[in-house]
């Protein structure tokens, strides 16, 4: 049996987890907030008190956390990752972080005898509920096979995208799409409701055209019923944009419409609405309109 440490046990790495035990794996989770490692453990996970202790059997150590500072620190900690894990271990790092992070950390989990692997996610929570996430992922070809079992089980689309960095590129501009596109269909929504149209009929006439996109498919139920509940924090998804426009500027790439959208998500941070899921930039398309 692979033993799996799988260290962050959030809104995405707690169904992660718990789909690992469901398949078999011996899955040992972390969490700062001991709650979530008890919750793994009545869904066929165990608990672990420390990173050390979740990762020092691991064939495979999986990390799932807020942003680069987090990733850093547990790698690279005394008693982290890279310091506890055995020889040969391989790490997948699903977290979403800065690309210039991400080839530092397995460069340094090289010198250690760690297979690194930066596997960042799309999919939301309900993606990573039902395994069916898509994993853009960077790193040697050979260790990107090797993490296939266990990348099989978390999601459904799973993409060697290049070297190490790379799929955290790749997921910059995930962010960026996505981003844009909820921005759209807000705006669309704002603008049919000004009309008096049925919205609903005409979210499903839009999404079965070229206007189809999965934000609609997903979100805009709950954008209608201004159901702002987080599978996605707004506050999440402006960490992701400053990568993204970061990672622009460097390249000297020019992203006018994601620099606007960013903008308009760092509003919406910086006013006290980070914990709504992004959808919930609904919220200022109508009070920039005067709707609200």
């Amino acid at each position: 049996m692979t033993t799996v440490g799988f260290i962050g046990l959030g809104i995405m790495g707690l169904p992660m987890a718990a789909n690992l035990a469901a398949a078999g794996f011996d899955v040992v989770g972390y969490n700062r907030s001991k709650g979530k490692a008890d919750q793994l453990a009545e869904r066929g996970g165990r608990a672990a008190g420390s990173v050390a202790e979740a990762v020092r059997d691991a064939d495979v150590v999986v990390t799932m956390l807020p942003d680069s500072p987090d990733v850093r620190a547990v790698m690279l900690a005394e008693d982290g990752v890279f310091a506890s894990a055995k020889a040969g271990a391989l790490v997948i790092d699903a977290s979403t972080i800065r690309p210039d992070v991400s080839r530092e950390l397995a460069a340094a989990g090289a010198e250690r005898g760690l297979r690194v692997l930066d596997a960042p996610v799309s999919g939301g929570e309900q993606g990573a509920i039902d395994g069916t996430l898509s994993i853009m992922v960077g790193g040697s070809a050979e260790d990107v096979e090797a993490a296939r079992p266990v990348l099989d089980v978390v999601g459904r689309t799973i993409v060697h995208v290049g070297p190490a960095g790379a799929g955290q590129t790749v997921k910059a501009a995930n962010q960026l799409i996505v981003a844009g596109t909820i921005e759209l269909v807000a705006e669309a929504i704002v603008f049919l409701e000004a009309h008096g149209v049925d919205t609903e009929a005409a979210v499903q006439v839009l999404a079965g055209g070229l206007a189809g996109n999965a934000i609609l498919d997903r979100k805009a139920a709950g954008m209608l019923d201004r159901n702002f509940t987080p599978g996605f924090r707004l506050e999440l998804h402006h960490k992701d944009l400053g990568i993204a426009t970061a990672a622009a500027r460097e390249a000297g790439v020019v992203i006018p419409l994601g620099s606007a959208v960013a903008q308009l998500v760092a509003a919406m941070v910086a006013r006290g609405d980070g914990g709504l899921d992004h959808s919930g930039l609904l919220k200022l398309v109508e009070e920039l309109s005067g709707r609200a």
